[in-house]
């Protein structure tokens, strides 16, 4: 039997200014739940496109608003200069709880964050766009037959970032966790070609089983992982049912470089019996077909870039000391790249060429692999820099970093053995990176 759904818990921390907030969106941790797709009657086709399954459009948070790329491929997928997007933000908080609800400026509910995608797409290019009225101030409007006629006259949709659990209240009816009429329609639409496109907590929501609820690195890689959503943001977390289930094949982690979520990634794919995870970086997006089926194939479009961490080959162990991992497969995945789900096998994108080292400096010491929030020093995008770093020289064949945090302190191996390749558009940096191992154990 499907378990009630527990309370909503408050926001880790304060509300921020909006614009602040939408590029931190999806920061907080939540809890979702599978839904099952209600009965109803077929939606048409999403005009310029033959009917079938549509396309997912995953960012991992921080899109900023002169991503020309990003927001002109969901508007191509959309239909073009005919494409009609609605906007849903009901992981925002409702324009009941925003203490700067009439301030334009420093707003950051549910109303005006839709109102700035909006915007957004229409300056981009599409026909139209409009906030679809959903959040916890108007959850009956989820069932309202005017809400979902205004779904069916859609060719894509975008979901914000904040609190996943809000898109779950609001979007979900009650224990048995079955779609809302509005939620149905979406459902509908994807099958019959439209595109559905998210943000941080708005990409989270596609994962199927075991979807992440909040948790960091070290205390992951120290501590396991747990069932469940916990008011801590550093326990790691997961919900055994899942997100929504769009995206089939494999986990999802956001913000990953940016609050080094790498070792999360791994420890809650092997603790749950997963072999792949998508980790997406910041104004980034992973660009899926075919979602849902056993052929989803991927390409990356951004200036950062999307890792695969592939544990076919991984064996774990715990001691006296701590866990520990080796075989982990690391793919670092930038513009243009691509990656076929079925075959396993990631391919560098047009334009890219092998990357042949030619440095001589030793890679060097990385005492913070995973951008700990403990070390008031620490840089982003810590575990790719020292990849990259490995990549760049001839002189090893493997590089070490450690945890900023001890007790013990985690040391992770990257290593350089076939069938590792690096790309390079134009020779002098790696960019893309296939196939790095990666080992993890308490020292």
């Amino acid at each position: 039997m499907p378990r009630p759904l527990p309370r909503p818990l408050p926001l880790p921390r304060p509300l921020l200014p909006r614009r602040r907030a939408l590029a931190a969106a999806g920061a907080a941790c939540v809890v979702l739940l599978t839904a099952v797709p209600a009965t109803a009657a077929p939606a048409t086709a999403v005009p310029g496109r033959a009917a079938g399954p549509g396309s997912l459009v995953l960012v991992g948070g921080g899109l900023r608003a002169d991503n020309d790329e990003v927001y002109g491929e969901i508007i191509r997928r959309a239909g073009g200069s005919g494409a009609r997007i609605g906007v849903l933000t009901a992981a925002s908080v409702p324009a009941s709880r925003d203490p700067h609800a009439g301030d334009p400026d420093r707003c950051s509910n549910s109303e005006c964050n839709g109102a700035y995608y909006a915007d957004l797409f229409k300056r981009h290019g599409a026909e139209h766009a409009e906030w679809i009225p959903i959040d916890l101030d108007h959850i009956a409007n989820a069932d309202d037959d005017e809400v979902v006629a205004r779904i069916d006259s859609m060719t894509g949709f975008f979901f914000g970032g904040g609190d996943q659990y809000r898109y779950v209240t609001t979007l979900l009816n009650g224990g048995d966790h079955t779609d809302s009429r509005a939620l149905a329609a979406i459902r509908r639409k994807l099958a019959r070609g439209a595109v559905v496109a998210g943000s941080s907590a708005g990409a989270q929501i596609t994962a199927g089983r075991d979807m992440v609820t909040g948790g960091e690195s070290y205390r992951g890689l120290r501590d396991g992982s747990t069932p469940g959503y916990f008011d801590d943001a550093t326990r790691l977390g997961h919900l055994p049912d899942g997100g929504f289930g769009f995206l089939r094949s494999g986990l999802i982690d956001t913000h990953t470089g940016a609050y080094g979520r790498e070792g999360r990634a791994v420890r809650l794919a092997a603790d749950t019996g997963h072999h792949r995870v998508y980790a997406l970086e910041e104004n980034t997006a992973l660009i899926v077909d075919r979602p849902g089926t056993d052929r989803e194939a991927m390409t990356v479009a951004g200036p950062n870039g999307v890792a695969v961490l592939d544990l076919r080959a991984a064996r774990t162990a715990t001691s006296a000391r701590g866990w520990s991992i080796d075989g982990v497969r690391y793919s670092y995945l930038t513009d243009g790249d691509r990656y076929d789900a079925h075959s396993w096998r990631p391919e560098p994108g047009p334009g890219k060429r092998p990357y042949t080292p030619s440095g001589t400096t030793p890679v060097a010491a990385n005492g913070d692999v995973f951008h700990s929030a403990a070390n008031p020093d620490g840089v982003p995008y810590s575990f790719r820099s020292t990849a990259r770093a490995l990549a760049a020289t001839r002189a090893q064949r493997t590089a070490a970093a450690t945890t900023f945090e001890t007790a013990p302190r985690f040391l992770v191996v990257l290593g350089k053995r076939p069938p590792f390749r690096a790309w390079s558009t134009d020779g002098s940096a790696p960019q893309s990176l296939l196939n790095l191992s990666v080992a993890i154990r308490p020292q």
